[in-house]
């Protein structure tokens, strides 16, 4: 091949790599990842302005003089700064620029090696290259140790097992965010302390979770320090350190709330119409904080079994009993959560709870009461909105009150046009209510008016309809329906797809 020729042919791309040097200690890099840096005609790493790169610092006594380095040095860390876009705007400036340092490289043919301490991808600098450049160019992760990973070893602590979840945070959310998640997670890691550090601590101390935290910085370097949580100095905590909390499978027990000194209690949560995805994250986390369980079979069967918890389920009919035997435990120093369906203030366990909880024996044990999703709302939602405007709530069993009395609720509620949902409109052994009821709402409501039976929302079994007040036939309906009644201002509309919706106006017409 001629002169000219080689000068007309393009060079062949080179390879970019993103390499995990792992978490600190250069013996924790992977074979791969020397190799590759053995291997690299350019190396580059990310630094800020004073020029010390901890990642340069795992990876050199890899370096060969020979090697380009690129130094990627950040405009700002937690300084401000006066660009026009701000921090944000700062950082896409600054990784638009270092992406086209890299592209000249490899437009060169050369190999790109770029640096990332923990592994590439895992809140990584180096992924903000990999964006850039991956598209474009030949491209490898080598995967490094984590630092979660890292932690978990330093500590001999595991991190998840089983069937447990692991959550991983950035210090960064929102306080109330992090409280929530780590409410209802089994084992997690916050990453990106530093200057989060106080609301991470916070956040762990609200959740009921501080007393499990652990502390971990730097892990693997020569500074590593560890130890629980709550002991550390807030001012002394620097960006790369680590809270863990640990499984909770073969964990030391806690001390009982009695042997300790702390006061028993007893929470009443709300497990919403079904399944985990109708559970709020302060519900989750009651339960899994819980020493105790208590509740009615069905429901409790609900709730994931978890070592160490006791179980205490019983029939649906012993609401009372149920009560007071929560109440003793909590006497004892247990920490007890009661289980209900839907919300527990809404023909449900609250009260029951509280009732027994006036008593004198039990006046000094700590309740709470945690909300959950209705059935009358989930039902709602599945149909439309019927419950927009004002809406009245009946029970139509009368094994705790005469029918009597739920007639002339019903005729008082009709009478002043209110939306009805109807809870426990009918069993095996209740089997006329319905019909009294449609016969009673027909004397103050139009037979078209639109009624939704809501049956096992959000089971397995769900289904929702929409007929004429005129033709609810109570053969249809059992206790895992809920009846919603429009008001005279009720509207059914079949949309564009063939299904149909229920809706009730904000706006009421004036007399």
């Amino acid at each position: 091949m001629s002169e000219q020729q080689r000068q007309a042919t393009p060079a062949a791309k080179g390879r970019l790599y993103g390499v995990g040097l792992g978490p600190g200690d250069p013996s924790l890099m992977t074979v791969r990842a020397v190799e590759v840096i053995a291997g690299a005609d350019v190396v580059a790493y990310h630094s800020a302005r004073h020029g010390r790169s901890i990642a340069r610092s795992i990876a050199e006594r890899h370096l060969r003089p020979d090697h380009i380095e690129e130094r990627l040095v950040y405009p700002v860390t937690t300084e401000g700064t006066d660009h026009p876009g701000g921090y944000r705007g700062a950082m896409e400036e600054f990784y638009a620029e270092a992406a086209a340092r890299l592209a000249a490289h490899l437009d060169a043919g050369r190999t790109v090696a770029v640096l990332a301490e923990g592994d590439p991808l895992f809140y990584g600098s180096y992924m903000h290259m990999h964006k850039r450049l991956a598209d474009r160019y030949p491209t490898e992760v080598i995967p490094g140790v984590t630092s979660v990973s890292a932690a978990a070893a330093r500590l001999g602590a595991p991190l998840v097992e089983g069937e447990e979840v692991l959550t991983v945070l950035p210090g960064t959310l929102p306080e109330e965010e992090l409280t929530a998640r780590l409410a209802t997670t089994d084992a997690a890691a916050v990453m990106k302390l530093g200057r989060t550090f106080p609301a991470v601590r916070r956040a762990l101390e609200r959740s009921g979770r501080l007393a499990d935290a652990r502390y971990v910085e730097r892990a693997t370097m020569s500074a590593e320090r560890t130890g629980p949580l709550e002991e550390v100095d807030p001012s002394s905590v620097p960006y790369f350190s680590v809270a863990v909390l640990p499984s909770r499978i073969g964990a030391p027990a806690a001390p009982a709330a009695a042997a300790s000194g702390r006061p028993g209690e007893v929470v009443v949560v709300g497990l919403g119409p079904a399944g985990p995805l109708w559970l709020t994250p302060e519900a989750r986390g009651e339960l899994a904080a819980a020493e105790d369980l208590v509740g009615y079979t069905t429901y409790l069967d609900r709730v994931p079994v978890r070592p160490g918890q006791r179980r205490h389920p019983s029939d649906n009919k012993v609401e009372a009993e149920r009560a007071e035997f929560a109440l003793d435990l909590a006497r004892r120093g247990r920490r007890v959560a009661v289980v209900s369906s839907g919300d527990p203030g809404v023909f449900a366990m609250a009260t029951a709870v509280l009732e027994a909880a006036s008593e004198g024996p039990y006046r000094d044990v700590p309740v709470r009461v945690l909300p959950g999703v209705t059935a009358a709302h989930a039902a709602a939602a599945r149909a439309g909105a019927p419950l927009g405007h004002d809406y009245a709530v009946v029970s139509l069993s009368d094994r705790l009150k005469p029918w009597e009395v739920i007639a002339g609720r019903l005729h008082a509620a009709a009478a002043a046009d209110l939306v009805l949902a109807l809870y426990n409109p009918g069993s095996r052994s209740r089997i006329w209510q319905v019909g009294k009821a449609r016969e009673l709402l027909l004397e103050h409501r139009a037979p078209d008016t639109p009624v939704v039976l809501g049956r096992d929302i959000g089971g397995p079994e769900e289904s929702v309809r929409i007929v004429r007040l005129a033709d609810l036939d109570p053969a249809e309906v059992d206790m895992r329906t809920i009846l919603l009644i429009g008001s005279s201002q009720t509207r059914t509309v079949r949309r564009g797809d063939g299904t149909e919706i229920v809706w009730t106006p904000r706006r009421y017409p004036e007399v």
